[in-house]
């Protein structure tokens, strides 16, 4: 019932064609419902690099273990308020202080804007005394497309790679190839095809989209540390994960591609459903998982 009344609002809410601004303010005002956090859950301030970025942490979390996570909204859009739960309830079940930042976007700022700048919040990380080894990044939607990205460059650049990936319905394939935008196309919930063409035109401006930084579905993954892919069955997204994880585990990586059955874009944001409980858990036995071997 849940997932029908969600499913059901945010139809009506967001799949509709939106300029740019419009999506902007649409995630401004959702934003200012979403603040709400457990007590449990702390938040600080910070900036990194003049980008505003915020640690977010359960009382019960380990300093030491960071997770970066970068927020989806098309490379367009997106904000830290409307990620802060998640984000906390992240912290909970992982057991790490999470770091929400804000990066540059589009069409203001193309590629590579975001990348320099998740680049530079891993590197500013590094300089701050966290190791490689207890740092992990998650990325949603297009936030998923730019972890992958990130670790592509760290690994061409010979740089220390941290030590898993966490994706969230990621945005991985702007050439929109994949057939399930067409098999999922009547279940889409969030992302409208022409939104999902102007967010991509925006973000890639004059760049080739095969671009593995841009497209990182078409990417080399080998040598990546684990990963943990998380998409709804219902999803347009639905292969841009599946291809990832094709490339991923004929690279030897060692990868899980999880696929919730009827969930939509997202979901993830939604927490209180049951099967968004269920993701959560699941990147805590992901990342006790990985810090175990």
């Amino acid at each position: 019932m849940l997932a029908f009344i969600f499913r059901t609002l945010l139809r009506k809410l967001f799949y509709k064609p939106l300029s740019i601004d419009e999506l902007r303010e649409s995630q401004n005002r959702s934003a200012k419902m979403m603040q709400k956090i457990p007590k449990k859950i702390s938040v600080e301030g910070i900036s990194i690099n003049e980008l505003r970025a915020e640690w977010v942490s359960d009382k019960n979390a380990d300093k030491e273990k960071v997770i970066l996570y970068l927020h989806g909204g098309g490379y367009v859009s997106g904000n830290i308020e409307m990620n802060r739960s998640l984000a906390g309830s992240i912290s909970e079940k992982s057991g790490a202080y999470v770091l929400l930042s804000k990066y540059r976007l589009a069409p203001e700022d193309p590629f590579p804007a975001a990348l320099e700048d998740g680049l530079a919040i891993y590197a500013w990380l590094l300089e701050e005394g966290y190791a490689a080894k207890n740092i992990f990044i998650a990325g949603l939607s297009a936030g998923g497309g730019l972890a992958l990205a990130m670790m592509l460059a760290l690994r061409d650049e010979g740089r220390p790679l941290p030590a898993g990936i966490i994706l969230l319905s990621p945005w991985t394939d702007l050439t929109l190839s994949g057939a399930s935008h067409e098999t999922n196309a009547k279940k889409s919930v969030i992302l409208h095809p022409e939104n999902l063409r102007l967010w991509a035109k925006s973000y890639i401006a004059s760049a080739d989209p095969r671009t593995p930084h841009i497209s990182p579905a078409f990417a080399d993954m080998r040598g990546f540390p684990p990963m943990l892919i998380q998409v709804g069955g219902d999803e347009v997204l639905l292969d841009d994960a599946r291809m990832v994880a094709e490339r991923a585990e004929s690279a030897g990586v060692d990868v899980r591609l999880s696929v919730y059955e009827k969930m939509w874009h997202v979901w993830q944001t939604i927490g209180i459903l049951p099967e968004s409980v269920k993701a959560f858990e699941e990147i805590g036995e992901f990342v006790k998982r990985v810090e175990e071997k």
